[in-house]
């Protein structure tokens, strides 16, 4: 990957200086091309092929019948489901029987670690492809236990199910019928599978506004004074970040017998941006 290029020996002193300043420096490209953000929070999942991801930055939510039960996953805590992988953090959705469960997939957060009101949050993302495949990476408001949901908030950086050509981005809010929420779908040019490659999906979460991105491309401006009729706004209070794929659900409905396993979610890296 580009911002992990592996060096050969064969490379002079000036040369190697030359390609470690120039990753460096891309490090901090996408944000800095959207205005003035300091990295303030990182994961860039370095380490040993295998091992876990950091302890002192994620938790792994575990358990089954998620989405009022309709989801088909048992989420783990093991390093078959969420692993580094070369640089990348690996979520795995498996195909087996696990605690009365047809399949086995990873959801880990960092509440507890790290939350943030405000800033820009960005991932760069390889999302796998199939009937009843679920990718995200979102935010949730850290009063989810104590508020409940949607009253907590929620913001979804990037949904994408099935084999869609689109990602979705979306926040959710307490409403008149429980569920407010405002979003868009985004569509490569071209109409490119999104699961052909890497792509940077990004939010900059505001006081009144919030803006979604894909590869810097903005694509949708929410502002406060735009709600729907009887929404409450939410979102002024700590957010953590969540990455999971969830298999089946009311959205993408279950997989079929075109659906392959293992599905997997690629994690390049996950960066936090303030003003």
């Amino acid at each position: 990957m580009f911002n992990k290029t592996k060096l050969t020996l064969a490379f002079s002193a000036a040369a190697l200086f030359v390609s470690v300043f120039a990753q460096a420096a891309f490090s901090t490209q996408t944000a800095a091309a959207a205005g003035t953000w300091n990295l303030v929070w990182a994961d860039d999942f370095n380490g040993t092929n295998g091992s876990a991801a950091d302890p002192a930055k994620w938790v792994a939510d575990t358990g089954g019948k998620w989405g009022n039960g309709t989801e088909l996953q048992y989420y783990t805590n093991r390093t078959a489901n969420a692993q580094k992988q070369n640089g990348s953090l690996a979520i795995i959705a498996k195909k087996e029987s696990y605690s009365g469960n047809a399949y086995t997939s990873a959801r880990l957060k960092t509440q507890g670690k790290f939350s943030k009101t405000y800033g820009r949050f960005e991932a760069r993302i390889k999302v796998p492809y199939g009937q009843g495949i679920w990718p995200a990476f979102w935010l949730l408001g850290d009063d989810i236990y104590t508020n409940g949901w949607p009253n907590c908030g929620e913001i979804d950086i990037m949904e994408h199910v099935n084999k869609d050509t689109s990602v979705v981005s979306t926040i959710h809010m307490p409403g008149t019928t429980s569920d407010a929420k405002v979003g868009t779908a985004y569509t490569l040019p071209g109409n490119v599978s999104f699961a052909n490659d890497y792509h940077v999906y990004a939010v900059e979460w505001e006081a009144t506004q919030v803006r979604f991105y894909v590869d810097n491309t903005l694509f949708k401006t929410i502002d406060k004074t735009a709600m729907p009729a009887g929404s409450t706004w939410v979102f002024d209070k700590p957010f953590h970040i969540i990455l999971n794929i969830a298999v089946g659900g009311s959205w993408p409905g279950s997989p079929n017998a075109t659906t392959t396993f293992p599905q997997t979610m690629l994690v390049d890296y996950v960066r936090v941006y303030s003003r």
